[in-house]
């Protein structure tokens, strides 16, 4: 009879791991529900007409239910189809694009703007995730400690004193090996004075 081996870490790695999609939805609501009731909020502001303190609510009230409606709507399909599809890629943020994007197309109630709307929003998240899903450019690797990087550059781009010291000179923090007995020799042909040295430590 064959035994049970455990699983390589590269078998455990390509497991895919089911996504809370409910808890997901709602964190995601009240975020972008959050941002939608400050837009309001300016929005009250900035209204010529003076509709109050309740005017975020009961005038612009109808963008924090955009705001909600498609944050929620982007982050429930998009782990929806991550977890009945098994697989976590772009597409499922082209998935939840299309229905944040259909909600935003609702707003206008036409047919085209609710295709047009979903079909653009798509394509944009798509792309978005597809190159990397991140606005501060190239991430470096992983699995490499950034410490650990960081020393290698530096160590990389290290050059030997002697090539500095040839360049700018000796002396404002730049010294090479045996500066000391150099120094000494100098005043000792200008000046003719013995200038002590320092104790090496033993």
């Amino acid at each position: 009879m064959a035994e049970d081996h455990p699983p390589q870490q590269d078998q455990v790695e390509g497991i895919y791991q089911p996504k809370d999609a409910v808890s997901a939805t709602i964190k995601a609501a009240l975020v972008t529900g959050s941002a939608g009731a400050f837009i309001s909020t300016i929005q009250n502001v900035l209204t010529k007409t003076n509709y109050g303190a309740w005017g975020a609510v009961n005038k612009f009230g109808s963008t924090t239910a955009l705001f909600t409606a498609m944050g929620g709507a982007y982050e429930f399909t998009k782990n929806a189809s991550a977890n009945l599809r098994e697989k976590d890629d772009a597409w499922n943020a082209a998935y939840g694009g299309l229905s944040a994007g259909t909600m935003m197309g609702l707003r206008v109630r036409s047919a085209p703007a609710i295709v047009g709307y979903g079909a653009g929003l798509a394509t944009l998240l798509y792309a978005f995730s597809f190159t990397g899903g991140s606005l501060a450019g190239y991430q470096h690797d992983p699995e490499v400690d950034e410490v650990t990087r960081k020393e290698y550059l530096r160590k990389n781009r290290r050059r030997p004193v002697e090539d500095t010291v040839m360049e700018v000179g000796e002396g404002r923090g730049v010294y090479a090996p045996g500066y000391e007995e150099r120094r000494a020799q100098r005043i000792k042909e200008a000046y003719g004075i013995d200038v002590p040295r320092r104790s090496q430590a033993s």
